[in-house]
């Protein structure tokens, strides 16, 4: 896409981590901000280990110790989006502060977009999802380890839109309004 598209939006380049627990709606939010500002984008649960692959498909919580390689490379793409100065969206649970921290050390700016839904909901959502490794019953070890962004962090919250287009349109709404361009 060109800068054209940037400006048509009214946002600058930002670098954005859409987080949360799974089944809230990442990868749909992601693809629609990646198709609206065109932005690189990456689906962040390519960047898991094997092992932590296998380990929460067979439905085994990760441990921190599990998690750090795999912050490490969301980290590296992070931080080679910053210097680039041309935006990024990546997809990463950075359910706790540590890993938030992790993620954005040594790469200014980030903007975490963090998306709010009820528990109830997302297991239902996880519960009708095929393909994914990450069976539903790990969800109550992500809400557990879940430490929601706090003011000083900044975060963009979503919560819960009617539907995926409500939800791409509020977050663009708020970045247009917190980081015009």
């Amino acid at each position: 896409m060109t800068s054209a598209v940037l400006q048509d939006q009214g946002i600058r380049p930002l670098v954005l981590v859409i987080m949360g627990v799974s089944g809230c709606g990442k990868t749909t939010l992601a693809s629609g901000l990646h198709n609206l500002l065109g932005w690189p984008y990456q689906e962040g649960d390519l960047l898991h280990p094997k092992a932590n692959v296998e380990k929460m498909a067979a439905g085994i919580p990760l441990t921190d110790a599990d998690r750090m390689p795999w912050l490490e490379r969301c980290h590296d793409w992070l931080k080679q989006r910053v210097e680039s100065g041309q935006g990024g969206i990546l997809t990463c649970s950075a359910l706790k502060r540590s890993y938030r921290d992790i993620l954005r050390a040594d790469a200014p700016g980030i903007v975490f977009v963090y998306l709010e839904i009820p528990p109830d909901i997302l297991k239902a959502r996880l519960e009708r999802r095929r393909g994914h490794y990450m069976p539903p019953s790990l969800l109550p070890s992500q809400l557990a380890t879940l430490e929601p962004p706090t003011p000083d962090e900044h975060p963009v919250v979503v919560t819960l839109e009617e539907t995926p287009a409500d939800m791409i349109a509020k977050t663009i709404g708020i970045l247009q309004e917190r980081y015009p361009e």
